[in-house]
């Protein structure tokens, strides 16, 4: 059982695909800390679209990949970049999305938080950004999920500097009836944020931020920082008010950010925990035990294939997302909205493969070396 795997110089290796999968099975709810997965869409292969059409989604494939993450004890974070909001994902398929997945987790106990923007509008003056969030808002409570507020391309587009931020985030947390988790994305995953919360200097950002969150404490339940910077984490987690959460939004540095330190440490909301669901799950569950050192043995491998899905440009590790998924048999095919399957390269795919069946992460490796023999071979390459 080998395969031959292209190398980014453009040679052929041969690889030695794992036989057995790593066994996991669903454990007790998580006790320690509160952990959820950004989680992906199935597009639908059949339909007749093209790149700029609405998503044609598999309605059915994407609800179970949810009950995939739930089963094993992780939330879902819904309608995130992840699930491609704002790159193949309009607010139509995103809405439709949330109502669906809300009903899905009310119905099997599921916990769920999901994403509030504006995407419905490209651009508009402050008014027009702030109803737009109040729609979402408003749809996102009726469907009885906790609130994602995040960010928005049409803010930074309009705002003028951090008193616009402060305003908006102001009055949608005063209108929020329960408390909201606040989404900082950096440029890094959306080059249109570039200059969040009114500067591009991040220390000046990082305290327009804080300042929105002392101003309204009890309706933040926490925050995502998703700028790929582990001690600028730390450093603004250290200064949230007492029990305001802190979700590690770093795909780069998450193990540790976990783990923490005996000052605190980050709950999480990831999109690399879309492919390490069961395995997460079961790195959370030591560290409940209090085995921190079992927690980074089991999570700390997976570094190098989270680094490599979210390598520059690190918009596209949805891509890398997907194909595992279509590995791993939790999808049929490799097809994405908005075409976004060709975002990333042969050698991109070949190592990702190789990491993650290295992991252990494929249920049926089999399966997988299959579905990646298959992928070789429309590319030209024979076994």
């Amino acid at each position: 059982m080998t395969i031959r795997l292209p190398a980014p110089d453009g040679t052929l290796r041969t690889y030695d695909p794992r036989t057995e999968p790593l066994l996991i099975t669903p454990g007790t709810p998580f006790t320690s800390r509160t952990v959820y997965s950004a989680a992906h869409v199935v597009a639908d292969p059949f339909a007749d679209v093209s790149p700029d059409s609405p998503a044609a989604v598999d309605w059915d494939a994407t609800l179970a990949f949810r009950r995939h993450l739930w089963s094993h004890g992780l939330g879902v974070a819904e309608a995130m970049d992840t699930a491609q909001r704002g790159m193949g994902l309009d607010w139509a398929g995103a809405a439709e999305l949330i109502r669906r997945s809300a009903a899905e987790a009310k119905a099997v106990g599921g916990r769920i938080a999901c994403g509030v923007g504006t995407d419905q509008i490209v651009s508009g003056s402050l008014a027009e950004v702030r109803t737009a969030y109040e729609e979402q808002l408003a749809l996102v409570e009726a469907a009885g999920a906790r609130t994602i507020l995040m960010a928005s391309r049409a803010l930074a587009a309009a705002a003028s500097g951090p008193e616009d931020y402060l305003e908006i985030y102001g009055h949608l947390l005063r209108q929020a009836s329960e408390p909201v988790i606040l989404h900082w994305l950096g440029p890094m995953f959306d080059p249109a944020l570039e200059g969040y919360w009114g500067s591009s200097d991040l220390d000046a950002a990082t305290d327009t931020f804080l300042e929105v969150i002392a101003a309204h404490p009890d309706k933040v339940d926490g925050i995502k920082v998703s700028l790929l910077d582990a001690q600028r984490e730390i450093d603004i987690r250290r200064r949230l008010p007492q029990g305001v959460r802190c979700y590690t939004g770093d795909d780069f540095n998450y193990p540790e950010l976990i783990a923490g330190d005996e000052q605190g440490f980050s709950h999480a909301l990831l999109g690399i925990f879309d492919p390490l669901g069961p395995l997460a799950a079961e790195a959370v569950r030591l560290l409940d035990t209090g085995d921190k050192a079992g927690f980074r043995a089991l999570l700390d491998p997976t570094v190098a294939l989270s680094r490599h899905l979210f390598q520059t440009p690190t918009r596209f590790y949805k891509t890398g997302v997907v194909f595992l998924a279509w590995l791993a048999g939790h999808q049929t095919h490799f097809t994405m909205v908005g075409g976004l399957q060709s975002a990333r390269s042969l050698p991109h795919f070949a190592r990702a493969y190789e990491l993650a069946d290295g992991l252990g992460l494929f249920p049926d490796p089999k399966l997988a070396e299959d579905r990646m023999k298959t992928l070789l071979a429309l590319y030209g390459v024979t076994q």
